[in-house]
């Protein structure tokens, strides 16, 4: 048996358990950042998405997403993985799908928390099952799948488009629709709604950082590529640097080390390196991680104050900014062919180009998703529902015992 084959399968399996334990991560920050009284629903959201994630992906979005390509514009084969090779990019197949599939997953749950504390949970259900059918997939076979951008020349390593800038717009879209909290806005003005567990949500990410080293550093889907420890301290200082950068740039902000800001911070630079994890330089890495963690808390306050989008866990600016920044970074920072090592503007255009195109996709998409569930079931619970908290009115239960 060819022994790069067994390796490779190997790292690609570890790599696809450390993105499973990603959503531990999210579940945790989702939980931290918000009130307790809607603890509860916050897991159950996560759980759900997990299970919808990886079974619409079998049935539908693996066709769609890696099948024979249809016009360079979306898959139709290989449907609950009939006729698939036995290997893939020199891994097992099985090995691969399971990655592949845990990625589908992971980009819905980023909704998730943009849309915590006054969703109805079976509103977010149906679009998770959207999202990981079509949203996902389609735009993914464009990318990866040997769509029209793969052909273009479009470079997303590891999802910084392809999973998080397009789970940061559905976000954005499903926040705005449903409205913000009740009691955030008083008289045009911002009213903090404190998470309840600032240790949880620290703990979410560093188990997001943790499992991030299998997001980038597995998709090189070869442990025998100098490209896979690469990716891996990319991975490692983009995300240090936005910490720090977060850190300083909230004293500076608002006069005190916001450990909110922070923590999204380090979220930021991992998001911002994702797509040119193997591409880049640590130098590169670092000023990436510096800019999305200043660039995060300028978002947070655009998206808070002047458009009035409530993002309780700022999924928006930490996924939708930083991932799209950080694609198009790749025009910049690429050593093959990025503006700043002698490639000219042509592959800072098909970046720029690729990201409006996926996120315009994922805005149109899932407008129409949370607008029909808007006519239909609703997307806001009661406003007595939100006041009383979604544990005990969706869920029957709470997660704090009152002593």
């Amino acid at each position: 048996m060819d022994i790069n084959l067994i390796l490779n399968s190997m790292w690609t399996l570890i790599s696809a358990i450390l993105v499973f334990i990603m959503h531990a991560g999210f579940a945790l920050v989702e939980v931290g950042f918000t009130q307790s009284k809607n603890a509860v629903n916050i897991i159950m959201k996560n759980f759900v998405t997990v299970g919808i994630g990886v079974l619409a992906f079998y049935f539908v979005g693996y066709g769609l997403m890696y099948g024979n390509d249809l016009g360079s514009f979306i898959g139709f084969s290989s449907f609950m993985l009939h006729n698939t090779p036995e290997t893939v990019s020199g891994v097992s197949f099985e090995v691969y799908f399971l990655f592949q599939a845990i990625f589908c997953a992971t980009c819905a749950t980023i909704v998730s928390g943009a849309m915590a504390e006054r969703t109805k949970f079976y509103a977010y259900i149906v679009f998770c099952v959207v999202a990981t059918t079509i949203i996902y997939p389609l735009i993914g076979h464009w990318i990866w799948g040997g769509g029209f951008l793969a052909a273009m020349g479009f470079r997303d390593f590891a999802g910084g488009t392809a999973v998080h800038a397009i789970g940061g717009v559905a976000a954005l879209i499903g926040a705005y629709l449903v409205g913000p909290r009740e009691g955030k806005y008083k008289k045009g003005k911002v009213k903090a709604i404190p998470g309840h567990n600032i240790p949880l949500g620290a703990l979410g990410v560093l188990i997001l950082w943790f499992g991030w080293f299998g997001f980038n550093g597995g998709s090189t889907l070869d442990i025998t590529s100098p490209l896979t420890a690469h990716s891996a301290i990319t991975t490692l200082f983009g995300g240090a640097a936005a910490t720090l950068s977060a850190l300083l740039f909230s004293i500076v902000r608002y006069k005190t080390p916001d450990a909110g800001l922070t923590l999204n911070g380090a979220l930021a630079g991992l998001v911002g390196v994702t797509a040119g994890a193997s591409m880049i330089t640590y130098m590169g890495a670092i000023i990436i991680g510096v800019a999305a963690g200043i660039i995060m808390i300028l978002a947070v306050g655009f998206f808070d104050s002047v458009l009035k989008v409530d993002d309780p866990v700022g999924a928006i600016s930490v996924h939708g900014v930083c991932g799209s920044l950080g694609t198009i970074a790749v025009g910049l920072f690429a050593t093959d062919g990025g503006l700043f090592y002698g490639g000219g503007f042509s592959l800072l255009g098909i970046q720029t180009l690729g990201v409006l195109v996926c996120i315009s996709a994922s805005a149109v998409l899932s407008f129409v998703t949370f607008i029909i569930l808007k006519k239909t079931m609703g997307l806001k619970v009661s406003q007595d529902h939100e006041i009383d908290g979604l544990d005990n009115i969706e869920h029957g239960i709470s997660a704090y015992i009152n002593l």
